[in-house]
């Protein structure tokens, strides 16, 4: 995946959404809809992005890491990355988003926010109901992975 040539932080994402999930297409009202367990045989969903720079296009590794891209689309379906700003850029190595406080290009405290504590979203993959713990974070899935 290219992440289009981005030099400054003022780039931000205008819509990331709705998420593509085996060639069709997840709305908000759709989500709950959608199938309650993933077929690793099934195409990964892929989210495209439109960004003030220019649109790119993500696959989301379902089947490797269920959690944290069900977690995405949840969000994702909700608008809750609509206008953040890429908080933190580094050419040619990546370009980080997701912090609520960076709606605003200026704020001092881009990069230290989150979703809302204690919500709940589906893993796609399972069917099974995850809570975000307390500061709004997701269980930590590669190192439950890597522990066994």
């Amino acid at each position: 995946v290219s992440f289009c040539p981005v030099s400054t932080m003022r780039a931000f994402v205008r819509r990331a959404g709705p998420i593509a999930f085996n060639n069709s297409v997840l709305s908000t009202s759709r989500l709950a809809q959608a199938p309650r367990c993933f077929s690793s045989a099934k195409a990964n969903p892929r989210a495209k992005f439109e960004t003030s720079v220019g649109s790119f296009e993500a696959e989301l590794y379902l089947d490797k890491m269920p959690i944290t891209a069900s977690n995405f689309i949840a969000l994702a379906n909700q608008g809750y990355y609509d206008g953040i700003h890429f908080h933190r850029v580094i050419p040619g190595f990546m370009a980080q988003f997701g912090c609520p406080n960076a709606k605003d290009p200026n704020s001092r405290r881009a990069g230290t926010g989150g979703p809302e504590p204690r919500t709940k979203f589906t893993n796609l993959a399972t069917g099974e109901e995850i809570a975000r713990n307390s500061g709004g974070c997701i269980p930590d899935e590669l190192i439950a992975k890597m522990a066994t």
